[in-house]
C-alpha cells in the first residue's frame, strides 16, 4: 500500500470520528436514551447514514470504473450465516448494555472519556474469543 492509501484512511477515520462526536454518539447516555425510545435525535443520524449509503452504493459503481484502492467493486452477501446472526445478536446485546459500539468508543477516547477503555477491552476480548473459537472448530 502506498502513502496515499494511508492518508485516505487517516482522513476518513478523522471525518468519521468527528461525525460521531458531532452526533453525540460518543456519549453512552445519549445512545442508551435512544435505545430506550426516550430520545429520537439519533434516529436522524441513523436515517441519514442509511440514505447516504444507499445513494453511494447505487451511484458510485455507475460513475467509477473501480474503487480507488481495489481492483473492482465487490458484492455483499445480503443474509449472513448462522454464526453471523449469532454474532450480530451478541453485538446488539453488548451495545444495549454499554451504549457504545466500536467506532464511538474509539472516538470517545479522543474526548477524554477514559471509562470507554472498559468497553474497548471487552470488544477486543470478544474478538479474540471469537477467533479462538473459530480456529478450534476448523
Amino acid at each position: 500500500m502506498n502513502a496515499f492509501f494511508y492518508l485516505a484512511v487517516l482522513i476518513g477515520g478523522a471525518l468519521f470520528g468527528a461525525g460521531l462526536t458531532l452526533a453525540t454518539m460518543i456519549q453512552p447516555e445519549v445512545v442508551l436514551a435512544f435505545l430506550r425510545f426516550q430520545d429520537w435525535g439519533l434516529m436522524l443520524v441513523l436515517g441519514s447514514a442509511v440514505m447516504i449509503t444507499l445513494v453511494v452504493y447505487q451511484l458510485v459503481p455507475r460513475v467509477m470504473k473501480k474503487p480507488l484502492f481495489a481492483e473492482g467493486f465487490g458484492k455483499h452477501v445480503l443474509f449472513g450465516s448462522r454464526q453471523t446472526l449469532i454474532g450480530a445478536a451478541i453485538f446488539g446485546v453488548g451495545w444495549g448494555l454499554s451504549g457504545v459500539c466500536p467506532g464511538p468508543a474509539i472516538a470517545g477516547l479522543g474526548t477524554g472519556n477514559w471509562p470507554l477503555l472498559y468497553t474497548l477491552a471487552g470488544l477486543f476480548a470478544g474478538a479474540w474469543l471469537q477467533g479462538w473459537w473459530a480456529s478450534r472448530s476448523r
